[in-house]
C-alpha cells in the first residue's frame, strides 16, 4: 500500500468518525430537547394549576369581604383608623355623600382641616371595632347611622 492509499484511508476513517460523531450529537441534543419540552410542559401545567388555586382563593376572600358583616367591619374601621381624613372607610360601608364630604374637607383645606377629620376617622374606627358584629350591623347596615 503506497502513502498516498494511506492518505485516502486516513481520510475516509476520519470522515466516517466525525459523520459518527455529528449523528452522535444530533441524537444527543435531540433527548435534549425532548427533555427541555416536557419541563417546560410541565412547568405550563403547574403555573396553569397555581394560577387557578390564586384566582379561586382571590374569589373566596374577595367574597367575604364585600358580603360578609364582620369583614366589612373590621375593614372599615381599620381603614377609618388608619386613612380617616379620606372618608375611605365611608365609601366602604356605602355612605357615599359622607365619604364625599370627608374628602372634600381634607383636600380643599390643604390639610388644615384633614387632622380634625383625621381624628373623627380615627374615633369612628375604634367604635366600629369595638362593636359587636350584630350591633355593628344594626347600627351601620340596617339603621344606616352615617356619623359615629
Amino acid at each position: 500500500m503506497s502513502d498516498t492509499d494511506k492518505n485516502e484511508n486516513a481520510k475516509k476513517d476520519l470522515k466516517n468518525d466525525l459523520k459518527e460523531g455529528a449523528q452522535k450529537l444530533k441524537d444527543k441534543a435531540k433527548e435534549i430537547a425532548k427533555d427541555i419540552d416536557e419541563n417546560t410542559q410541565e412547568f405550563q401545567e403547574e403555573a396553569k394549576s397555581t394560577a387557578s388555586d390564586f384566582t379561586e382563593g382571590a374569589k373566596e376572600v374577595y367574597e367575604q369581604f364585600t358580603s360578609d358583616h364582620q369583614s366589612k367591619r373590621i375593614v372599615a374601621g381599620i381603614i377609618a383608623i388608619i386613612f380617616g381624613s379620606l372618608g375611605i372607610h365611608k365609601f366602604i360601608l356605602g355612605y357615599q355623600k359622607e365619604g364625599i364630604i370627608m374628602l372634600v374637607v381634607s383636600l380643599l383645606s390643604f390639610g388644615f382641616l384633614a387632622g380634625l377629620v383625621a381624628l373623627v376617622g380615627l374615633i369612628e374606627g375604634i367604635i366600629y371595632l369595638t362593636k359587636s358584629d350584630e350591633e355593628f350591623y344594626q347600627t351601620y347596615q340596617i339603621g344606616r347611622k352615617p356619623w359615629f
